[in-house]
């Protein structure tokens, strides 16, 4: 093992998670989900911590290990959250409640992203959190940028895609998407952004300007 997969290795397993996140994750992994890793979730919960926001938005719920995560940094948020299935949001709901968060922060959306997004105000929200379905995550961060304000953070979960995306021999359609968002992402005037290796790739955005 390089030093450099060492060092990942040594940055992953650093975090201790909250024992209520912890066992939100291990039913998630029961039930085939799979959630954020607590190196994610910690870097979520930092960025939070630090924006400070009023709003955040998440697309792609589970059971609520990332909002879980997300909300443990930013302690006065509402955090709207959409999933299309509905059984595992009211798992989500309960995990929330059991972590001690008033019900009127958490607003729970069922159904498709792609069918909900386009009817959530824009300009909206001081976060945006994407880990929904990857083959379409370049329309989930049009959507998050339109959605953010201006100043405001969008974040993307796996944007190295489990490694793949860094491999020029793969070259499936999900691993494209990744590619071309990344590609027009480091020229794009419109954005600051950061692309960390945390977990299998966490892409962070500051939208510059309306």
């Amino acid at each position: 093992m390089s030093d450099k997969q060492l060092s990942w290795k040594y940055a992953e397993e650093f975090v201790v998670e909250r024992e209520d996140i912890a066992q939100a994750r291990e039913h998630s992994l029961e039930l085939g989900i799979e959630p954020v890793t607590a190196s994610m979730g910690a870097q979520l919960a930092v960025v939070a911590a630090a924006i400070n926001p009023a709003n955040i938005i998440e697309i792609g719920t589970g059971i609520g290990v990332s909002g879980l995560w997300l909300m443990s940094g930013a302690t006065d948020a509402v955090l709207t959250t959409i999933d299309s299935e509905l059984d595992y949001q009211q798992l989500a709901r309960a995990g929330f409640a059991n972590a001690g968060i008033a019900a009127n922060r958490i607003r729970l959306i069922g159904g498709r992203a792609e069918e909900v997004l386009p009817r959530m105000n824009e300009s909206n929200y001081d976060l945006v959190f994407i880990d929904g379905d990857p083959g379409s995550v370049i329309e989930y961060v049009e959507h998050g940028l339109r959605l953010a304000r201006r100043g405001g953070t969008v974040i993307v979960a796996h944007a190295l895609w489990r490694g793949r995306v860094a491999d020029p021999a793969q070259r499936d359609e999900t691993v494209a998407g990744f590619r071309s968002l990344l590609k027009e992402i480091a020229t794009s005037d419109a954005v600051l952004a950061a692309l960390s290796p945390v977990g299998d790739g966490l892409l962070q955005l500051t939208k510059l300007g309306d």
